[in-house]
């Protein structure tokens, strides 16, 4: 007979940790997740489906939608990880406890239910000296608990564990939030953002937790829901940005196999425009955000235009904050023009740099950065063509307005050329 020698506990989901912190917010998102004309099932039932094994109270159609969304889930971090799932992930999910007669649900994860949240634990079987890891999922029937711990039970099945806690969580975190519609089959993640309101809330007005408390601070699974959050953040930015992506995957997939490596290690040298990035990001948080439209070009040639020269930058309405390629010197006047046009919607209409009359959405603005201290200017009006004086030293960056979170549909490209303007006589 296989030997259980190991245990590992996995900590509770976010969703129902903020459901126990802050119910008279968490609860209304709960219930809107939830169908409101599906038949309750009369005790616990057993569903499966390719790579699940659900025993749970729900209805027959509330049953097969949560497969479905597990499937989906599964399907995009099995890419992600370039890894497909080791054996069928056996399910405990939970709508009301009534609905249990007492012992069908294993004591492990009553607790757990009883609490509103969720636990996976994996266990690892030893046969003939081969190790078979098992992973059973625990959790209550809301729409974000379920595919959290089977992002861990996932991990636990293929990999024997979830990597560090600040890993483990925020990708977890992520796969309760992915969408299959903006999933790239060749692997790379451009998901915008999707999160519950009462997180995003929260992001936008806390302080920005520093990279270094989240990766090596001494946190724990199921410590807060304000931590699973912040690791949530990191984990997604560095995802999505395709300055930190390419080394995000095998960083993740190096802490899985317990490899020797460390965050510092690969992203050491890029620790000033991760930091800049991720504030960033927080500082501009929105539903729908792209964190891969939003990214900053690093590679970008600045100068300083001397005489009559000009430099020419183009700029796309779909992406944040564009390098001119000028440097700019405050007081300084400067000549621009813009040639063109672009849409603020997909179905919008052809904008010029001066933007739309009613409201100034697709107007051209610019920003100032100081390089040295990486830290950004405020945003001032361009639009077509006209001359601005420079509010401070450093590099020039462009963008269309629009709404962070809504610049997906945009589209459309403008030719801008800059020059010193003339000094008079």
């Amino acid at each position: 007979m296989p030997r259980l020698f190991r245990r590992r506990f996995h900590g509770l989901a976010l969703l129902m940790v903020v459901g126990a912190a802050l119910c008279a917010q968490a609860r209304p998102l709960l219930a809107q997740s939830k169908r409101e004309k599906a038949k309750p099932a009369a005790g616990p039932a057993e569903f499966r489906s390719q790579n699940f094994y659900v025993h749970t109270d729900l209805s027959k159609e509330e049953a097969d939608e949560l497969l479905e969304r597990l499937e989906t889930m599964l399907a995009i971090i099995s890419s992600y990880w370039a890894r497909p799932n080791s054996g069928v992930i056996e399910c405990y999910v939970v709508k009301d406890l009534d609905n249990w007669p007492q012992g069908a649900l294993p004591e492990e994860g009553l607790g757990h239910i009883q609490a509103g949240a969720g636990v996976t634990i994996t266990s690892t079987l030893s046969s003939g000296g081969v190790g078979v890891a098992k992973s059973v999922v625990y959790a209550v029937a809301d729409r974000g608990t379920p595919q959290h711990e089977a992002v861990h039970a996932y991990c636990g099945q293929t990999f024997g564990t979830t990597g560090p806690v600040w890993y483990s969580e925020g990708m977890a975190e992520m796969g309760q939030y992915w969408h299959k519609d903006e999933w790239s089959k060749k692997g790379a993640v451009f998901q915008s953002v999707h999160i519950h309101d009462v997180v995003l809330e929260y992001l936008r007005e806390s302080e920005p937790k520093s990279l270094n408390e989240i990766v090596n601070g001494k946190e724990f699974t199921g410590d807060s829901w304000q931590n699973y959050a912040w690791r949530w953040a990191l984990c997604h930015l560095l995802a999505n940005n395709p300055n930190y992506a390419a080394k995000f995957r095998p960083l993740g997939l190096a802490l899985l196999k317990k490899e020797l490596t460390s965050f510092e290690a690969v992203y050491g040298d890029m620790a000033k425009e991760i930091m800049f990035e991720y504030r960033f990001f927080l500082k501009h948080l929105e539903q729908g955000y792209r964190a891969d439209l939003c990214s900053w070009d690093w590679n970008r040639k600045f100068r300083a235009p001397k005489g009559s020269a000009t430099v020419a930058a183009k700029i796309k309405a779909e992406r944040g904050w564009q390098p001119s390629g000028v440097i700019v010197t405050e007081g300084v006047n400067y000549q621009y023009k813009a040639a063109g046009t672009w849409q603020t919607a997909q179905d919008g209409p052809a904008l010029s740099a001066d933007g739309a009359e009613s409201d100034g959405a697709g107007r051209l603005l610019g920003v100032v950065m100081n390089v040295e201290k990486f830290e950004l200017g405020e945003p001032f009006e361009l639009g077509a063509r006209g001359s601005f004086q420079a509010p401070a030293d450093g590099q020039l960056y462009l963008r269309c307005r629009d709404k962070w979170g809504e610049l997906a549909d945009n589209n459309g490209t403008l030719t801008i050329k800059l020059k010193a303007a003339a000094k008079k006589q």
